[in-house]
């Protein structure tokens, strides 16, 4: 019985008791150079592979880092295939330049690679976060160029200098301008250092412009150059000396440290020295500062005493008039112009308080107006702008009555003469 259990054991299929792996992305990191000189790039190659197709492409990784420089050369990215176990699968690879920037040890982190990949037998799209494991290498100085601060390597580096203008014979308002370029191959012009630094001499003001780099990049070798220009303005009798310009540099070519140098010059400027300001008397600023306290102290006691009255005064002249008749008779208007029901019979009877003589409320074209107002509001009436506009001409009308805005009459004609009336003409 034992032997025929063992039997069947044996004769049944193999994937139900050791299935084959499954076949999933993998991920080749092609790194053959760890060392560099700084400025000079190594290459490294990420190649994703999966055993169907991506329908997306893969999220790679930036490799930012400080003292780094990376770069994507042309068409950095390609479709690859290749034989996994006997089978060919397909994948995409992406190439980087990685450029040290100083000396030193540098260790990336594991880097990410994101993939989505077809899987045949599920019929669906997956996803795999890949990993390359810590990327070492370092900048290495070569050498006999230890000493470089900075260090500059490059397969050739160039200097020139342009002068416009007359060094030797300027007058105060004359200008001129120096120019430096550097031209560099096989390294990037980023790393290369302000050539044009700040000089102080009497009478000359100077006026620097923006650096100007530009950099290309042939099939992953570097150029380029940085400009940078001073103006420099004559603007009393003086001048002196612009120094030299040097820049020590190893070749990577020939093996050794170069220098580049553009010669340095002399400034003359014909004309009276530049003023220098005399320096104040301590006594005169301690007066000064005497007579500046006063003052403020004055201003102080000044508008202490009168700012409060000023706020009293201006407090009564606000509670006269809001007591007044012109700001009732304001409130008034200003509730008929808005239509406002609610606000109307307040603001009148406040206006009749605050006149002379009878209840305005009491004339016969107030009251016709009101009325005509409440039927066109309770009584579903027509025409209630026109009811408004009434009541606001007969409130015009009576208002004079009452001694509000009353004008003052016409003098007489004849002042000194006597009144004749009608009927009592004394005969000629």
């Amino acid at each position: 019985m034992t032997r025929v259990l063992l039997l069947l054991i044996l004769l049944l299929p193999s994937p139900v008791w050791a299935q084959e792996a499954e076949a999933l992305p993998q991920l080749v990191v092609d790194f053959p150079e760890t060392e560099a000189i700084p400025g000079q790039s190594l290459s490294l190659r990420l190649t994703v592979l999966v055993p169907s197709f991506m329908p997306k492409p893969p999220v790679w990784p930036s490799l930012e880092a400080p003292n780094l420089l990376v770069r994507l050369p042309s068409r950095s990215t390609n479709p690859v295939s290749e034989r996994v176990n006997g089978e060919t699968w397909a994948g995409i690879s992406r190439h980087y330049r990685i450029s040290p920037m100083v000396p030193g040890q540098v260790v990336l982190p594991p880097q990410e690679v994101l993939v989505t990949w077809q899987d045949l037998e599920a019929g669906e799209a997956r996803q795999a976060t890949l990993s390359t494991g810590p990327i070492g290498f370092a900048g290495v100085v070569p050498e006999g160029a230890e000493e470089l601060d900075p260090f500059i390597a490059a397969a050739d580096l160039s200097m020139m200098q342009e002068i416009e203008g007359a060094p030797d014979v300027m007058v105060p308002g004359d200008s001129l301008k120096r120019q430096v370029t550097v031209e560099v191959q096989g390294v990037s012009p980023m790393f290369l250092p302000q050539l044009l630094g700040a000089v102080d001499l009497p009478g000359v003001a100077a006026y620097p412009d923006e650096p100007r780099l530009s950099e290309t990049d042939d099939r992953g070798a570097l150029s380029g150059s940085r400009m940078e220009s001073v103006t420099y303005l004559a603007e009393a009798g003086g001048g002196g000396a612009l120094p030299e310009i040097t820049l020590d540099w190893y070749d990577t070519d020939d093996g050794v440290v170069k220098t580049a140098s553009a010669p340095g010059f002399d400034l003359r400027i014909d004309g009276p020295p530049p003023g220098r300001s005399k320096p104040l008397d301590p006594r005169r600023i301690t007066l000064l500062a005497g007579v500046g306290l006063l003052c403020l102290g004055g201003l102080w006691l000044v508008l202490r005493h009168l700012l409060p009255r000023l706020a009293s005064r201006r407090a009564r002249r606000r509670e006269a008039y809001l007591a007044s008749e012109p700001h009732a008779w304001r409130e008034l208007m200003r509730a008929i112009s808005g239509r406002e029901h609610a606000a109307l019979r307040p603001a009148l009877d406040l206006w009749a308080g605050r006149v002379d003589g009878a209840d305005p409320r009491r004339e016969a074209p107030v009251r016709a107006a009101l009325l005509a107002l409440g039927a066109e509001r309770y009584g579903g009436g027509e025409g209630g702008d026109r009811a408004w506009s009434t009541l606001r001409v007969a409130l015009e009308e009576v208002r004079p009555r009452h001694g509000a805005e009353l004008r003052a009459p016409l003098p007489p004609l004849n002042p000194g003469g006597a009144t004749q009336t009608p009927g009592n003409v004394s005969p000629a």
